[in-house]
């Protein structure tokens, strides 16, 4: 049986973390206050603790919220030191000493 030809694993796909935790972190807190008039016919049916699971997924929301952005800051410096990096070694390259030693010059 011929193996199938194996192919480069693509790019991980860049999405902005922020909105979709910070988007999840308002749904928790809304279905929280969404609930919370309901909460004595919630505890007569065995489900008072619906209302403090929204909230506490809003909580955890704002962690993840606080850790996605310090995140992307640091992607962000991370591509900004690569980048000056990169500036620096074609500046380099283009002094056209081409490592040469400068006493060797004319």
């Amino acid at each position: 049986m011929p193996k199938t030809p194996l192919h480069a694993s693509p790019p991980p796909l860049e999405a902005n973390d922020v909105a979709i935790v910070g988007g999840g972190t308002v749904l928790w807190f809304v279905a929280f206050l969404a609930l919370l008039p309901f909460r004595g016919s919630l505890a007569d049916h065995g489900h008072g603790n619906w209302p403090w699971i929204c909230l506490a997924g809003a909580g955890l929301g704002l962690i993840g919220l606080w850790y996605c952005r310090a995140r992307r800051d640091a992607i962000a410096r991370s591509r900004a030191a690569e980048a000056a990096t990169a500036e620096r070694s074609a500046g380099e390259r283009s002094t056209g000493d081409n490592g040469a030693d400068p006493a060797a010059r004319d």
